[in-house]
């Protein structure tokens, strides 16, 4: 039955192709505005005035570690709902409505961040994780459709082509709310605009080019997906909701499970692609609030001052557009070396950026290191899903075959970023963040070393 399926399915289609990849384009524009760039300065801005954190004032909880641990939630959160939900959208043939719904529930998310302030800290906190949520949730049906689009051979490149549309779409909408925020003065450039106030709904709000940049991420996410809802397929495999939907849902979650126990070479590479992405995740999430404390840079006057908004920014950028060439180096490397050897050298990579980022101090030091984070993120991102992919046995469960590999990711996240905001609570100094950061990625390395080269069945007894 599955032959036939797999049969009757048409891969390598152009079309479907280009238009998988347009999700990629659409939702990446949340994790650059609201996860690396905008958001995080408007929410220290927001939180910290004058060097006083508000936040611990009034809560007892650093401003830096409360939103490590709101993203900690989100990630958590999505890791409890998802491999139900795609047992679900594998029994009914649905991957595609819960596409959409997550990608609806994160677009209006990120919009509601405009009324994101001090008085409404929690509720803001609250949109954070959902965002987050519904980003990482969308994901788990999106990624399943790599397999069902593509052939195994194809995986490597598409998959970094996909991530390339990310990067490059979610630059272009930065760039334009960089034009909304980013006011010259007398004293070089001043982010966020907080002097900009706007009365809504009977309360005034600050930084209000800030809060529409959240708008446009929204506007961005949902209206581009489009793209690709009009040409991803609908139940191909012609499976149709019929009796208890949950249950039925279960009952394929963990079929998926015992055939994913059976297999030895899969198993180690979840294994060691958890511990990996630890590390990848923390760095990409919590970069920016590390520069905003640990680095600096010379002012005009030769003055040491903190690393400015502009600066940050500019790292940002020099990530997205670098990563860009790292996507398609690593299927460089995959070729040359394999996939497993390919993510061996990221991994060692990484190790080399944790101990450059624990020593440096400077502002040009740290673009240094941004271009070296792009590089390796590109290529670990893309390889790390397609590796994945062409590992999976054949089968037509992808949506749950993926949450279990999404749900290793977004633990995984919960874990890394929870020990980020808790080192940093426990020391009071961010560096020492970078040594547990590090370490994800010597142990990710020894983990991938012991994944077997081909697949091994192992014998799973029977309940």
């Amino acid at each position: 039955m599955i032959s036939g399926y797999l049969a009757a399915m048409v891969k390598g289609d152009k079309r479907i192709i280009r238009g998988w990849t347009m999700y990629d384009w659409a939702n990446s524009v949340y994790s650059l505005t609201i996860t690396s760039a905008v958001f995080p300065i408007f929410y220290n801005a927001i939180t910290i005035t004058d060097g006083n954190d508000r936040v611990l004032q009034a809560y007892g909880i650093p401003t830096q570690s409360l939103y490590s641990y709101a993203l900690s939630a989100g990630f958590l959160l999505v890791a409890l709902i998802s491999p139900i939900l795609s047992g679900i959208a594998d029994s009914t043939g649905q991957k595609k409505t819960f596409l959409k719904a997550f990608c609806y529930m994160g677009a209006a998310s990120c919009a509601g961040l405009f009324f994101f302030s001090l008085e409404n800290l929690w509720f803001g906190l609250l949109l954070v994780m959902l965002a987050c949520a519904a980003f990482s949730g969308s994901l788990v049906f999106y990624d399943a459709f790599l397999p069902e689009i593509a052939e195994p051979k194809d995986h490597d490149r598409i998959s970094a082509r996909g991530y390339t549309m990310g990067y490059i779409g979610s630059v272009l909408l930065l760039i334009l709310n960089l034009l909304m925020v980013m006011d010259p003065d007398g004293d070089g450039v001043t982010l966020l605009g907080l002097s900009d106030r706007m009365t809504l709904f009977g309360t005034e709000w600050n930084g209000v080019p800030a809060r529409l940049t959240f708008v446009t991420v929204g506007l961005w996410w949902a209206g581009f997906a489009q793209l690709a809802f009009r040409v991803l397929p609908d139940d191909q495999y012609g499976r149709k909701p019929q009796g208890n939907i949950i249950a039925n849902g279960y009952r394929e979650l963990r079929k998926t499970w015992k055939e994913l126990q059976s297999t030895k070479r899969l198993n180690s590479y979840l294994m060691a692609f958890f511990v990996l992405n630890m590390g990848i995740q923390t760095v990409m999430y919590l970069a920016v609030t590390y520069a905003k404390e640990e680095i600096e840079q010379r002012g005009p006057n030769g003055e040491v001052l903190p690393i400015g908004d502009d600066s940050l920014i500019i790292s940002i950028l020099l990530i997205q557009l670098v990563a860009v060439a790292g996507a398609f180096l690593f299927v460089w490397l995959s070729k040359r070396f394999g996939n497993i050897g390919a993510l061996m050298i990221g991994a060692a990579a990484w190790i080399l950026l944790c101990v450059g980022a624990y020593s440096i101090h400077w502002a040009h030091e740290f673009y240094m290191l941004a271009c070296g984070v792009g590089l390796v993120m590109g290529g670990s991102q893309a390889l790390s899903r397609s590796t994945y992919s062409k590992f999976l046995p054949e089968t037509i469960d992808h949506a749950s075959y993926f949450a279990f590999y999404d749900v290793s990711f977004y633990v995984s996240t919960v874990l890394g970023t929870f020990a980020y905001g808790l080192v940093y609570q426990l020391t009071g100094d961010l560096r020492n963040t970078v040594i547990i950061i590090g370490s994800f990625f010597i142990v990710g390395f020894v983990l991938l070393f012991m994944v077997p080269s081909k697949e091994v069945a192992l014998v799973v007894a029977e309940d």
